[in-house]
């Protein structure tokens, strides 16, 4: 049974974080360009976002209550959910399988995380990400989700591997128009069929397209003046 106690996730659009700990709560949204509030840092002291308070009084949300429980970073939020609502089976009950889901998490965040970065973001070669994602798919089973059902391990990632089909689609990123073609190409490609498959069962999973919107400009807040008919497989 779900527990009782109050739950209010302090959230914001257009990180990819909070959205890696969806679940059901009272959501507040913060401005992620904006400085945060002073009352903010009573809930997480380092002031980013996501974060979560758990039982208590039911308060305003910008008055947390010292009796509240704080659980900040998105993973250690995404483990707390799993312990509460055990029913959601966020972490399979074999211990492979769990371990298997945790290291589908540490090989996104050692070899694919800083290679997305620096090819969308500072616009480095492309060859780095598309290696990074190589051994991200090698990690997947034929089927399913990284530990078979979905789990931890695909909220985890989820929310950054669906960007990166975004930037695509939409042409954005600091990569040059060769390399731009060059990623589309390779992720169209039958060598990185399984994790495009993946990554289109991701959104069209019910949980993700309740947290997720299309809307480039809504999400990062600029006019994006290209759109590609280019599918991403």
């Amino acid at each position: 049974m779900a527990p009782s106690e109050q739950m209010t996730f302090y959230t914001a659009d257009d990180s990819p974080y909070p959205q890696r700990a969806g679940a059901k709560y009272t959501a507040y949204q913060l401005n992620q360009r904006g400085a945060r509030p002073e009352w903010y840092y009573r809930i997480n002291p380092f002031g980013k976002v996501p974060a979560l308070t758990f039982g208590g009084p039911d308060v305003p949300y910008d008055q947390p209550s010292p009796e509240s429980k704080k659980v900040i970073e998105s993973m250690a939020i995404l483990e707390f959910l799993a312990d509460i609502f055990p029913e959601a089976k966020l972490l399979p009950t074999d211990p492979i399988l769990r371990a298997k889901a945790r290291t589908f998490v540490e090989i996104y965040r050692n070899y694919v995380a800083d290679e997305f970065r620096e090819a969308f973001f500072l616009g480095k070669p492309v060859e780095g990400i598309l290696q990074a994602l190589q051994k991200l798919q090698n990690a997947l089973p034929p089927t399913g989700f990284a530990a078979g059902e979905w789990s931890i391990a695909d909220a985890a990632v989820a929310p950054f591997v669906t960007r990166l089909e975004l930037f695509l689609r939409t042409r954005l990123g600091a990569y040059s128009e060769e390399d731009w073609k060059k990623l589309l190409e390779a992720l169209d490609s039958d060598k990185f069929s399984r994790i495009t498959h993946y990554i289109r069962d991701i959104r069209e999973g019910p949980s993700f397209k309740k947290s997720w919107g299309d809307d480039v400009s809504h999400l990062f807040g600029q006019r994006v003046e290209h759109i590609t008919d280019i599918p991403v497989r």
